[in-house]
């Protein structure tokens, strides 16, 4: 049976790769080199969301200004590369790629110039019709207009797309473009969080297209 939605669009970090330990060892970096706190995953699941500079100001009790957080940023890069070769895909990601019938692509808020390469080496480039991370040189961005230049080049209309992601901000990508999105519980953000947004939630990637494949 064909899905109502032909298109899914896969989140890369912490949905497909498996990294929030590293993100929040490399966040906790970030903070202790300005004298600030350090965070627990819990309570970067529950704090964390973008632009990524708002939450580090939270977290900091005080403004971050762009010149502070493109500070921060490379520092959080720098440990991100030197530990990316101790992070797997998730352990169901390869079944769940395989469980969508229609086109996928990945659109990820981390360097294209870094992320194409890292997607080779897990073998799953030929899986993607395109695959799009970040062309700046400083991240933390929302990612609605990252998704609508990566439908547009595409040449897929929103309506037609799931987007499986484990962000709020996720979520709020793909309805800027008239997507739907199903949640994943396995990332960044606190399941409760997600539950409260009132988008479809899975606990596995297996899931999430399971759900996915049912969207009108």
């Amino acid at each position: 049976m064909s899905p109502a939605r032909t298109h899914l669009v896969w989140d890369w970090n912490g949905t497909l790769l498996n990294d929030l330990s590293l993100v929040v060892a490399c966040t906790n970096a970030a903070f202790t080199s300005v004298g600030g706190p350090t965070v627990t995953e819990d309570e970067h699941r529950v704090r964390f969301r973008r632009p990524v500079a708002e939450y580090y100001a939270d977290v900091l009790g005080r403004a971050v200004d762009a010149e502070q957080f493109g500070q921060l940023d490379r520092i959080f890069h720098d440990a991100y590369r030197s530990g990316l070769t101790t992070c797997e895909l998730a352990a169901d990601a390869r079944t769940a790629m395989r469980a969508w019938p229609g086109d996928q692509s990945l659109l990820s808020m981390w360097f294209h110039d870094e992320l194409v390469p890292a997607v080779h080496r897990f073998g799953l480039t030929g899986h993607f019709r395109r695959v799009d991370g970040l062309r700046g040189t400083v991240g933390g961005d929302r990612k609605a207009e990252s998704l609508q230049k990566h439908l547009a080049e595409l040449g897929v209309d929103g309506g037609s797309v799931v987007l499986i992601g484990d962000s709020i901000d996720d979520a709020d990508a793909a309805t800027a473009v008239g997507a739907r999105a199903v949640l994943y519980t396995g990332g960044f953000t606190d399941p409760a969080r997600l539950r409260a947004s009132g988008h479809p939630v899975a606990d596995t990637l297996t899931e999430a297209v399971t759900l996915a494949r049912t969207l009108p």
